[in-house]
């Protein structure tokens, strides 16, 4: 009976009952080269690529094969800048005031599949009410389906700035919001909102250095924090072990920020050469977000969507963000793919690489900005952003080679997220 247990317990510990995945895949983008390779098999085991064949392999007989024969695989996306709680509509100044916290939850749930099934397995999420990080823990939990969420939880504003949750508000609710709001206006309020995100459970700190286009306030641009404060926050943040973003349209704000430590500059409207220069000295990088540009432009001239007191901000900013982006990457700043989504429909990110593309950067560096780049700047480039063994088995596939065709990245057609097939 003894020597029968013994056996028993062998088998067990040397038997494997997981099954792989043999993805059969005609051309490969290799981001780490920059090259696309052709006929290749990535093996999947659990959630990490454990194996890159040459030519076309089946499983074994307990083993899963997909034929992606005439398909190029990609690494899983990296979207650096969306919002996953909201999504843009006519009557979104309204739902701040109608919808409650669970009716925040119940779309960010639909917001998050839809990004999922555009092929983005990572995004940052740039701030909310703090619904995105529950948002995040119920995705890495495997309870709902999204994308691998970083969150900032509810952005850093000063008093009336772009992410001043009273904005707009009747004097009754406006209140004083603090730290604890998510409203800083000095060093001690800094350091104390940057533990209180902490506290929440974000992942890193967003700050509005300068005015905004959607807010209900009357600037787009002007700078918003003093240098003290935004280093005041990136030195706590680094003690966290968070980065730090910046939404930034106007030049002084984007100086004083670049100074101040931020690592991301997201949108940079208004940057000039001298800040361009700043940012490559200080290792800091432009998410562009152009598709949010020509969005909100848009609907700026749909009588009624937005409040009054956006409209001439959307028409003055939106147009330019693509040209800046453009003589941004021409200056060598590095860049971030990211998009905004939220201020546009989820699910459509796709088209920033087409409009990345039209202003100058090779569709490759396109790629390679939304997956190798990102990756390092969340400190995961050991996991994210490249088909290689060991890595997770994040993986999207289109119809077609995108260096060619960069449009093709508007309709992925395959999803694997951490080894789990999500769209095929």
């Amino acid at each position: 009976m003894k020597y029968i247990f013994i056996t028993l317990v062998m088998l067990i510990c040397t038997t494997t009952y997981s099954q792989d995945i043999y993805l059969q895949c005609g051309k490969l983008i290799d981001t780490k080269s920059g090259k696309v390779l052709t006929e290749k098999t990535v093996v999947v085991s659990g959630n990490k690529i454990i194996k890159i064949q040459d030519g076309y392999v089946t499983g074994k007989k307990d083993d899963t094969t997909i034929d992606l024969k005439n398909k190029t695989i990609i690494p899983g996306l990296i979207d650096m800048h969306v919002h996953l709680e909201g999504e843009t509509n006519p009557k979104a100044y309204l739902q701040k005031y109608t919808d409650s916290e669970a009716d925040v939850a119940f779309n960010s749930v639909k917001y998050a599949k839809t990004t999922l099934m555009a092929g983005f397995t990572t995004v940052r999420d740039l701030g909310g009410t703090g619904v995105n990080i529950s948002l995040k823990k119920a995705i890495a939990r495997g309870r709902i389906a999204g994308p691998r969420v970083f969150t900032a939880g509810k952005a850093l504003a000063t008093t009336g700035g772009h992410a001043d949750p009273t904005n707009g508000s009747k004097r009754s609710l406006i209140g004083d919001p603090g730290p604890k709001e998510g409203v800083v206006n000095s060093i001690e309020d800094a350091k104390k909102a940057v533990r209180q995100r902490y506290k929440n459970g974000a992942d890193l700190i967003k700050i509005t250095a300068t005015g905004g286009v959607l807010s209900v306030a009357k600037s787009s641009s002007n700078p918003q924090f003093t240098v003290e404060e935004i280093k005041a926050i990136c030195e706590t943040a680094k003690d966290y072990g968070f980065h730090v973003a910046a939404h930034a349209h106007g030049d002084e704000g984007m100086q004083r920020a670049i100074l101040g430590g931020v690592k991301t500059i997201e949108h940079g409207t208004l940057m000039s050469e001298k800040t361009m220069d700043l940012m490559k000295q200080h290792n800091a990088y432009l998410v562009p977000t152009i598709t949010a540009g020509k969005e909100v432009t848009e609907k700026a001239a749909i009588e009624g969507y937005y409040p009054a007191i956006i409209v001439p901000k959307a028409l003055e900013i939106g147009p330019k963000i693509q040209n800046t982006f453009k003589k941004a990457y021409d200056r060598g700043v590095g860049i971030a793919f990211g998009t905004d989504a939220g201020v546009f429909k989820h699910g459509q990110n796709g088209k920033e690489f087409g409009y990345m593309v039209e202003a100058g950067m090779p569709a490759m560096a396109v790629l390679q900005s939304a997956t190798i780049t990102n990756a390092k700047i969340l400190n995961m480039e050991d996991q994210l952003g490249q088909i290689a063994v060991g890595y997770l088995a994040d993986i999207v596939a289109v119809n077609e080679d995108p260096t060619k065709k960069i449009s093709t990245m508007e309709n992925i057609v395959f999803v694997m997220k951490n080894g789990k097939v999500y769209k095929q």
